[in-house]
């Protein structure tokens, strides 16, 4: 069975006191037991070995030793915990830098408590998670490392209302965004989204908007 997010240890590291603190209460009121935070990466690699958490939320911007170079060490020490990064970097360079080096997460620090949630639940199955408002750089490395793939487009099947609502998630708007923009419940967006990662055979609204900008869908 998989495990969920209110059942994991998490190891925080951020070098930032006041972010680090208010993210500590905010995962714990989530239900989620923060096993340890800490405000190196010196003291975070040293943590993960000694109490294997379940996954690592790891800041990118840290002074001396920053988040890749965090990243980096544990994978050498065979630590093969999820790491996730949790950063305010939407340069491309960091994003591609850090998912080539193992990391199984890249997320914005902007994102609501409820998505950080959700997003850890999809690391613990075994998923790789990108911040919707990455989805765009994400799909044009991937554009830019294989040619496209040819023959029938994978939108064909799509609803007029699937499409729209594709290309919501691919502008990075959440569920109650999409359904003030569109002038529809929450429910429907949901129930709409569950059809086009069915349709699209994928796991995550963040692969479906890959798609949908590799695929041009939105233009």
């Amino acid at each position: 069975m998989t495990e969920k997010a209110g059942n994991v240890r998490v190891l925080l590291i951020d070098d930032h006191t006041l972010f680090r603190s208010g993210l500590e209460e905010l995962l714990r009121r989530q239900g989620i037991e923060v096993a340890a935070a800490v405000g190196t990466g010196a003291e975070g690699c040293r943590l993960a070995t000694d109490i294997r958490p379940d996954v690592v939320l790891l800041d990118l911007r840290m002074p001396e030793m920053d988040g890749l170079d965090v990243l980096r060490r544990l994978r050498t020490q065979s630590a093969n915990m999820p790491v996730v990064m949790l950063t305010t970097s939407r340069e491309e360079r960091d994003l591609v830098e850090c998912l080539r080096n193992g990391a199984q997460g890249y997320l914005l620090k902007d994102m609501e408590p409820e998505e950080l949630v959700n997003a850890l639940d999809d690391v613990l199955a075994g998923k790789t998670v990108v911040a919707p408002d990455m989805a765009g750089v994400l799909a044009r490395v991937v554009q830019g490392e294989r040619p496209a793939e040819r023959g029938r487009s994978p939108f064909s099947i799509l609803t007029r209302r699937e499409r729209e609502i594709l290309c919501q998630l691919a502008a990075g708007r959440s569920n109650k965004a999409i359904a003030r923009e569109l002038d529809i419940s929450d429910g429907t967006v949901k129930l709409h989204v569950k059809s086009i990662l069915r349709k699209l055979e994928v796991h995550s609204r963040v692969e479906a908007a890959v798609i949908a900008v590799e695929q041009g869908l939105c233009q």
